[in-house]
């Protein structure tokens, strides 16, 4: 399940109170409520709400969101002439008439090529044999 990243910090507090309001004073749910109701607080006064943000995005995003495809194209002619063209760069991850490539140097150090690299979607629908 992928959350909210950019949660409303004041309803997040106000969830907090209700939930809390159902236990004891003193309380271990009590406890680990005002703890994590204080910590937010001092994420958002110490002005590091940004960066807590990015940090609650990484951890529960899947690693296959974070693969991005930087350029698309029709064929692999067209693929060929934007590999020429000075643009492409070491590991960039492009998409040629639906299959995944990678932006690799050649192996003589003379320039790039592209070297096959499934797309997450590809192997979704073509997964790998599992092994015996």
């Amino acid at each position: 399940m992928i959350y909210n990243h950019n949660f409303d910090v004041d309803s997040v507090f106000e969830l907090l109170r209700t939930i809390n309001e159902k236990y004891p004073e003193g309380s271990r749910e009590d406890e680990a409520l005002r703890i994590a109701a204080v910590a937010l607080f001092y994420v958002r006064e110490t002005q590091k709400l940004n960066e807590y943000r990015e940090f609650f995005r990484s951890f529960y995003t899947p690693a296959i969101d974070y693969i991005v495809v930087s350029q698309t194209f029709a064929t692999r002619e067209e693929a060929d002439v934007w590999l020429g063209s000075g643009t492409a760069r070491d590991g960039d991850l492009v998409r040629i008439a639906g299959q995944g490539f990678q932006v690799m140097p050649e192996r003589k150090g003379t320039g790039l090529r592209f070297v096959r690299m499934p797309l997450p979607e590809e192997l979704m629908k073509n997964p790998p044999p599992k092994p015996e």
